[in-house]
């Protein structure tokens, strides 16, 4: 392994190109109207039959059918993709918030799975595991040396399994092994809690299918313990998105009635929409109106919304109409870029298409993609600076990305420069044994940086400006270096 994949498996990415959705839903495929092309589909059916009949072994005719369709939507852009019966239920799994494991959210830390914490009321709750444990084994498989992804399908698995967790905890300097019944597993996308009288924080994690009525809820309670809240903030740091619905009902919360949210623009006539604050444009799947609920304080509370480069699709929707209706401050990093919406139609009872159907723009116009929110206010990850900002991928790094759709699109030479230098940066520090890049806090901890500047933000205080942000232009992967 270079040392620049050893770099990047540091920088903890809080969106991968496959969980970058705002997504809408379709029961079924559309009929495909236009001619095909007999030329080309007599190519693909004699490169069929060659695989049948000339490789060194046999193949299934049904997986070489559907690594065909796979490979055709592949090539189209970075979001659109083919979901057989596993990555189907995976993905439904990821839409409604519920999954059988252990229930515990994760990170990664010097190549062990940390625990960031564990679910209110999961078998790993009640197990007594803790924030900051570390998984050395799952059951008799070594953590070291395995991808997240790869751990996390070692700790998943049918209701009512049993697996058995090898836990170090630091504080007390000792191992010991966990055994956990699996069940199936509610993840809480929205967390609350009053940072100090009269200042909350409510962090939005993903939009699901309860994302909307959790947000209700819990920012119900918030008003409950103070009444008097004089100050907000609406942290969208590493929100990969989700479903557009949900999005426009967040922005709804905090915008008045019937500004527009969102636009929507396509080939379809259907995916030419303009989504605004009000029921019928979030609530159709949700019955009546959720967001009745809420205080009416909801609507005038001084604001500031945090984002990041991992803040992403619709976590950009909503960060960007609040941003065009000046009802929020914006402050971070430049968000991921990823302004297009992703239709999935089911084609049968375990497989379905997610296809890129439009391009999303701001209530002023403009399109995200492969650009992203610019902040209000810029403000480093940390007191020490950004060091991990210039790492992180967007939506401009991706092959096949789709353009904005609004003028010419360059190279940043200055992101890339910026790239390198934090690379370079990592690796020196990585040759000294001693001098490893410490994590980033929690967010919502006291050592959240950007959360106190925020608050500083909402009391007037002064902000500690980000001296070495600056706006990312739009990249084009089609352009000649």
């Amino acid at each position: 392994m270079t040392s620049k994949f050893k770099i990047a498996g540091w920088v903890a990415v809080g969106a991968l190109a496959g969980g970058l959705t705002t997504l809408q839903f379709q029961a079924t495929a559309r009929n495909a109207a236009p001619q095909l092309p007999l030329e080309e589909l007599q190519q693909l059916a004699a490169v069929f039959g060659m695989v049948k009949t000339d490789y060194v072994e046999p193949v299934d005719e049904k997986k070489l059918i559907s690594d065909a369709i796979g490979g055709m939507v592949a090539g189209l852009d970075p979001h659109s993709q083919y979901f057989d019966k596993t990555t189907f239920k995976e993905f439904r799994e990821g839409t409604t918030g519920k999954f059988v494991g252990v229930g515990i959210e994760i990170g990664m830390d010097d190549g062990l799975v940390k625990i960031v914490s564990p679910i209110e009321g999961s078998p790993a709750f009640r197990a007594g595991l803790k924030s900051g444990d570390l998984i050395t084994k799952i059951d008799e498989t070594f953590v070291k040396g395995l991808t997240m992804d790869q751990a996390v399908k070692r700790m998943r698995g049918e209701p009512n399994t049993k697996v058995l967790l090898t836990i170090f905890r630091k504080n007390e300097n000792r191992s010991f092994p966990v055994t956990i019944t699996r069940e199936e597993i509610r993840v809480q996308s929205v967390r609350t809690k009053l940072v100090e009288p009269g200042y909350a924080w409510v962090r939005v994690s993903q939009f699901q299918d309860r994302t909307v009525e959790d947000f209700v809820a819990k920012v119900t309670k918030l008003y409950a313990e103070d009444p008097k809240i004089k100050g907000l903030v609406l942290d969208l740091r590493n929100d990969p998105g989700g479903l557009l619905e949900g999005a426009v009902a967040i922005s709804s919360a905090f915008l008045p009635k019937d500004v527009v949210v969102v636009t929507t623009n396509g080939q379809l006539p259907e995916s030419k929409q303009k989504f605004l604050a009000r029921p019928e444009d979030y609530s159709r799947r949700m019955g009546a109106d959720p967001l009745s609920r809420l205080p009416a304080g909801l609507k005038t509370v001084p604001l500031v919304v945090l984002v990041n480069e991992g803040s992403a699709s619709a976590s950009e929707i909503v960060s960007g109409a609040l941003q065009d209706h000046k009802r929020a401050t914006v402050m971070g990093a430049q968000t991921f870029g990823k302004g297009s919406v992703q239709t999935v139609r089911q084609l049968t009872a375990d497989t379905a298409l997610k296809i890129t159907t439009a391009r999303y723009y701001t209530p002023s116009g403009r399109s995200i993609q492969a650009k992203g929110i610019v902040p209000d206010v810029m403000v480093d990850e940390t007191a020490d600076g950004n060091l991990f900002g210039a790492l992180r991928m967007r939506e401009a790094d991706l092959e096949k990305h789709i353009a904005s759709g609004q003028g010419a699109e360059v190279k940043d030479a200055a992101r890339e420069k910026a790239r390198e230098e934090a690379i370079k940066k990592l690796e020196e520090a990585a040759a000294k044994k001693d001098e490893k890049p410490k994590p980033l806090p929690e967010f919502g901890s006291e050592e959240d940086f950007q959360l106190q500047q925020a608050l500083n933000r909402l009391k007037g205080k002064p902000v500690l400006v980000s001296k070495t942000m600056t706006e990312r232009k739009p990249e084009d992967a089609n352009t000649p270096e």
